[in-house]
């Protein structure tokens, strides 16, 4: 079967410290043929670096600053993450993980668009596309995204996508953006599988796992991993009512259209 991609993988985290070769391995043996590791804040970006070094071949960096991560000094977070992007150029392959969380808290919800506005610039200006976070907060993050539509290198992937079929649409609008699937689809109360066969193209769609968080049916509840990706991958192809070897074809080529040279 066609090697599927990881576009939303957070390995580097403390989850993984005792067995991460196992992890890799476990990922490469189920067909996985590469991660990508979006960043979190300063904290976390030596890990990512690290991570990425330690599997070259395998797992590729992504440098953002996530909205929960918008506090008093985002301010020096957003010099971290542009400061990182200069002084490594060619080596992250997107702007991530950015976005807007108004789920947990909304102190600062104005800085979480003024952050996302900034990174989205970063993005255009260095032809990267974005990995997007959104949690409660669908009509906001519109309300920044089409400020930028139209606009030439703008693009990127809604990941873990959790909208509305109206969310759907809308986001369809903005034709250079795909739907991040993760473990959420397998969940038996989910409405995504209606929303993705009642409106998105299988053209538009990646695959994910936002490891260790939202583990698929029939590990939910445990930690997540790479691996795991090819129950996502199955319950997508049931959705679209494809063979799993095309699906697996689509969602790579939607990942190297979107991210490049992979």
């Amino acid at each position: 079967m066609e090697k599927i991609i990881d576009t939303h993988s957070h390995i580097y985290l403390p989850e993984f410290a005792s067995d991460l070769d196992d992890v890799v391995a476990r990922a490469a043996d189920a067909g996985v043929g590469k991660l990508l590791l979006p960043n979190i804040d300063s904290s976390t970006a030596a890990d990512v670096l690290a991570c990425c070094d330690r599997f070259p071949a395998y797992c590729l960096p992504m440098m953002g600053l996530h909205p929960t991560s918008v506090k008093e000094n985002y301010r020096e977070e957003l010099a971290f993450v542009e400061k990182t992007l200069d002084e490594n150029p060619g080596r992250f392959v997107a702007v991530g993980e950015v976005g807007l969380d108004l789920y947990w808290d909304t102190t600062f919800a104005e800085q979480q668009k003024e952050a996302l506005e900034r990174q989205i610039r970063m993005a255009i200006d260095r032809d990267l596309p974005l990995s997007i976070h959104c949690r409660d907060a669908f009509p906001e993050l519109f309300d920044v995204l089409f400020k930028f539509r139209g606009q030439d290198k703008f693009r990127g992937v809604i990941h873990s996508f959790s909208g509305t079929h109206d969310d759907a649409l809308r986001l369809l609008s903005l034709d250079t953006f795909m739907f991040g699937v993760n473990g959420t689809v397998t969940f038996r109360k989910s409405g995504l599988p209606a929303v993705l066969r009642s409106c998105v193209p299988a053209g538009r769609v990646l695959l994910e796992t936002d490891c260790p968080y939202l583990a698929p049916v029939p590990y939910r509840g445990r930690r997540n991993e790479s691996a795991y990706v090819v129950c996502v991958l199955r319950k997508l192809a049931e959705v679209y009512d494809l063979p799993e070897d095309v699906m697996a074809r689509q969602t790579t080529e939607n990942a190297l259209a979107l991210f490049g040279r992979l």
